[in-house]
């Protein structure tokens, strides 16, 4: 056999036996006569020691960074231990030596803290995964899996497989399509999600699904997106929103008490959308920190009654004036506020400037327009926004959709400065009562929020066939946010034709259009479809975030880049003109 123990498991309980090692060079280290060498598999680190009369067979046939090699030696006490590693305290003395294959100088090092750039990695993915922080990575996402797994069994949710080749419908983000050889000029879709056919399962009383599943986005990356990306999705059967929350908030305590061994005893807090975005600025908003946004101007209705009376052209002109107290920083220097004057005014961010207001120690205020306040407006402004002597107030004012936007980024920024933005402190929420619909200003038609086959809460139906109150009409919807980023969200669903009919054409779809693309699922709807609900979350971002990190790419096995290239292989590529006529494609000159 190829080993008896792996690299991970020989504790001092194992000194004076025989093993058997086999795993790949992590480093050479030759002292005089004697040589060391760290042997790696998934399991971990052992220490070789390599006695002189193995030295001389180790001149002919020196070994190399990332050889395969098997040892066999007796394991011993290591004089110089290592703390650092679970087999530190113990190193094998070999005996013999065989290698198993040979190794190419690797383009970067494999280790913890490696000299390899990110596109350099990428393109020799089948080594970066050799390092112990991508394999942390890969355990812990399949922890969270066999987690999830287990707790939706014992709720009797039972995997099914849908497909991956299905019809395009260009609603939201863009589709992957696949051409037909056997249509020729048809084409198949990849699916954005299972949606539908979770729903069809649902009217074939399937009551309880579940699914680990690939889905696809042909849309621009970042961070947290892939154009391919894993989901766990689910659906349930004579449920309620009630039904739905208090169920997957226990798969989420579940998880976190299994994989991260965090208990968390408290319901999970629930916000409105509209609280959210008054009180944080955003529709998932952190709540590791306090800092809410005050609103001392909001769409031109004035809340903080000093303002009538001060004559500040930048306030008078701005539809919103927001603003946070940010704790101990009264003492900031003019050096750190010119930093976050720019950096306020960075594009991505798009304001002209922010105004300060210090709450020293002393009970004096000072403020970068002390031309315009005196200090009792000042004293009641800070009263307003809540702040302690020490404090600073940052206040920025403009355009309400811009402005509520750069205030929400400002005080996360604050929270990163602040050190408030634990990576090992989980504080998840329900965010409920999503807008049904959100105006496509370009285009000047409503589109769904989520998806068409949301349902408006029960008592805003009839408001559907008032196009004036769209913007009144709340949805049965919620999200589920952990630590200032949204992982997953869902809603109770349409479960009547004539309803989702209604939903179809308040988008502006056509009877013949909407029969055309989802003919399939009306029709289900006659049959006795029951009332129904459900929720996906994005698997690859609970992972990261579990991990405490925010990027998602280190938690696939094999990602692509920012450019939605997967550079090892070198995909997306051209094909063969054969292949192209095969397909009924156009084949270039």
């Amino acid at each position: 056999m190829y080993r008896t123990k792996n690299c991970g498991e020989l504790r001092m309980q194992h000194a004076g036996e025989q093993v058997t090692l086999a795993g790949w060079v992590q480093t050479v280290r030759k002292f005089g006569s004697i040589t060391f060498t760290d042997l790696r598999d998934r399991y971990g680190i052992t220490q070789l020691l390599f006695n002189e009369a193995l030295n001389a067979e180790l001149d002919k046939t020196p070994l190399g960074r990332e050889f395969v090699l098997q040892v066999t030696g007796k394991v011993i006490e290591r004089s110089s231990k290592n703390s650092k590693i679970p087999t530190g305290d113990i190193e094998v003395e070999v005996t013999q030596f065989t290698i198993l294959n040979a190794s190419d100088v690797p383009p970067f090092t494999i280790e913890e803290n490696t000299d390899g750039g990110d596109e350099l990695r990428m393109k020799y993915r089948y080594l970066d995964l050799r390092r112990p922080t991508l394999r942390r990575n890969l355990e812990l996402r399949y922890k969270v899996n066999r987690s999830v797994r287990n707790y939706l069994d014992t709720l009797g949710f039972w995997d099914i497989e849908t497909p991956f080749l299905i019809k395009s419908t260009p609603e939201g983000a863009r589709d992957f399509v696949v051409p037909s050889r056997m249509n020729q000029g048809e084409f198949y879709a990849l699916p954005q999600s299972p949606q539908t056919f979770k729903q069809l399962l649902m009217v074939s009383g399937y009551d309880r699904y579940y699914q680990i599943v690939k889905c696809f986005r042909d849309e621009d990356l970042r961070a947290d997106r892939q154009p391919e990306f894993t989901q766990v999705d689910c659906e349930m059967s004579f449920v309620e929103q009630e039904d739905i929350l208090n169920t997957f908030e226990g798969l989420f305590k579940h998880v976190f008490k299994d994989v991260k061994g965090v208990e968390i005893t408290e319901a999970f807090p629930r916000m409105t959308f509209d609280d959210a975005m008054w009180h944080y600025g955003n529709d998932k908003p952190d709540i590791r920190f306090e800092m809410k946004i005050q609103n001392l101007k909001a769409t031109g209705n004035v809340h903080c009654a000093t303002l009538n009376g001060v004559d500040f052209k930048v306030f008078n002109e701005a539809e919103t004036i927001l603003a946070i107290a940010v704790p101990g920083t009264s003492d900031y220097t003019r050096k750190q506020i010119d930093e976050l004057t720019e950096w306020v005014k960075r594009p991505q961010i798009g304001m002209t400037g922010v105004i300060n207001i210090k709450c020293n120690a002393d009970g004096t205020l000072k403020s970068s327009v002390d031309k315009f306040f005196n200090e009792a407006q000042l004293k009641e402004v800070a009263t307003f926004c809540g702040a302690n002597a020490g404090d600073m107030i940052l206040v920025l004012a403009g355009a309400e959709t811009r402005t509520r936007k750069a205030m929400s980024e400002l005080r996360l920024e604050m929270g990163n400065r602040l050190g408030l933005r634990d990576h090992d402190v989980y504080k998840p929420l329900w965010v409920i009562d999503f807008p049904l619909f959100e105006l496509d200003e370009e285009n000047n038609r409503w589109v769904a929020r989520h998806h068409p086959f949301t349902s408006p809460k029960p008592e805003h139906i009839e408001l559907m066939k008032d196009l004036s109150r769209y913007a009144e009409i709340k949805a049965n919807a919620y999200d589920i946010v952990l630590n200032g980023t949204e992982i997953g969200g869902g809603s109770i669903r349409i479960h009547q034709r004539d309803l989702q009919e209604k939903m179809f054409a308040a988008l502006g779809m056509s009877k013949e259009e909407a029969q055309e693309k989802f003919g399939f699922l009306l029709g289900a709807f006659e049959y006795g479809a029951p009332p129904h609900g459900g929720i996906a979350f994005g698997f690859d971002r609970l992972c990261a975030l579990l991990g405490g990190q925010e990027t998602i790419r280190d938690f696939i096995a094999f990602p692509k880049n920012n450019s939605g290239r997967d550079v090892m292989l070198d995909a997306p590529s051209a094909i063969d003109d054969s292949q192209l006529k095969e397909l009924g494609l156009e084949v270039k000159a």
